[in-house]
């Protein structure tokens, strides 16, 4: 019996149409829209520069050693920290893996469970967010840990090419100037059984294959960009409203636990490392301005922090303890300048050495 569909004919004519002139037309206005989107994205201070992509943070985690010196913790590690001071003044050059806007507990659960890994973590420690129990900083940490261990061939092609480009090209900005950054930046106010998240600060620094991060000069001096990057801590620190699905008493009680549980993990990791020679030294990088405020009411120095470095038995600079690493200005409140950053990590050079010493 024939088939049901031998009687279809489903061929059809291409139409006779000046394909070739028509695919060169195509081409030259796809690349007059991107030469076009190049020198928007340029006028608004935008520059060629490496994304921090999970891809970028598998291939520095990719170089553990077993003696390695790595840093890990949130942006003001990674802004902070100048990777070419610390080999000089430590002989060896560290790893950067510090995550923007992460809790790095995970980062460091991960590095002591290489049991051949007897080296150095310096731990860039926000309480606020190294203590928090779950959600977007916790997911930043697992999503570049998951690239880690699950790395395809074809993901390590596309991370290669994406190198070239980025190093090119300056509207490639995965946190701002993709449809989809993009279209949250629509001013869609709260409502009911809607609440609009609080919009993150824009794209302000460089990164080098190193994972090196540099602050744009732009925001280093007051202007829209440095404005831009200061009005988006606030609600970020600001902790949310419990939900109003959930009676208070038993809110509060499972975010207690979590927290304890947070410290308790903290201390047994860090002993873990401890007892096989490594070493974990903890330190408190320079805030400013508002969110100074904001960190310092609720977290105070007396709290996590006193209790972290008491429980691990870790050494810990906080730089305020040092008229040397006291005297720098953050000037978006959260991170150093460039220029800075290096300053700092001279003078924060012979606190680690002594750190190590113990």
């Amino acid at each position: 019996m024939p088939s049901s569909t031998s009687n279809f004919d489903f061929s059809r004519a291409i139409p006779d149409l000046p394909w070739r002139q028509l695919a060169l037309t195509a081409a030259l206005l796809a690349a007059a829209a991107a030469v076009a989107w190049e020198i928007r994205a340029r006028r608004l201070g935008y520059a060629p520069t490496l994304n921090d992509t999970p891809d970028l943070w598998a291939q520095e985690r990719a170089k553990l050693k077993p003696d390695s010196i790595v840093i890990i913790g949130d942006s003001r590690a990674l802004f902070d920290s100048d990777l070419d001071a610390l080999e000089r003044g430590l002989g060896q050059r560290p790893l950067q893996l510090a995550l923007v806007g992460s809790c790095a507990y995970p980062i460091l659960e991960n590095l002591v469970a290489d049991e051949k890994f007897h080296g150095t973590i310096i731990v860039g420690l926000l309480p606020a967010l190294w203590l928090v129990p779950q959600g977007a900083p916790v997911d930043n940490s697992l999503t570049a840990l998951k690239r880690f261990a699950s790395r395809t061939w074809a993901q390590r092609a596309s991370h290669h090419l994406g190198l070239f480009l980025e190093g090119h090209v300056a509207f490639l900005k995965q946190e701002d100037l993709t449809l989809k950054q993009l279209l949250l930046r629509l001013p869609i106010a709260n409502r009911p059984g809607a609440h609009v998240p609080p919009h993150l600060p824009p794209y302000f620094y460089t990164l080098d294959h190193d994972r090196r991060a540099r602050m744009f000069e732009p925001c280093a001096h007051p202007g829209l960009l440095q404005t831009r990057v200061q009005t988006g801590w606030i609600p970020l620190f600001t902790p949310p409203p419990p939900p109003s699905y959930v009676p208070k008493e038993i809110f509060f009680k499972s975010v207690g636990e979590a927290i304890e549980k947070r410290f308790k993990d903290t201390a047994d990791t860090v002993h873990q490392l401890q007892a096989r020679g490594g070493k974990v030294i903890f330190v408190r990088f320079p805030h400013s301005g508002v969110l100074k405020e904001l960190e310092d009411k609720a977290t105070p120095r007396a709290g996590p922090w006193d209790r972290i470095i008491k429980e691990t038995g870790a050494p810990g600079i906080y730089y305020s303890d040092y008229p040397e690493l006291s005297g720098f200005d953050c000037p978006e409140w959260s991170h150093l300048s460039a220029a800075d950053s290096v300053e700092f990590t001279k003078r924060l050079v012979p606190h680690l050495k002594k750190a190590l010493s113990r």
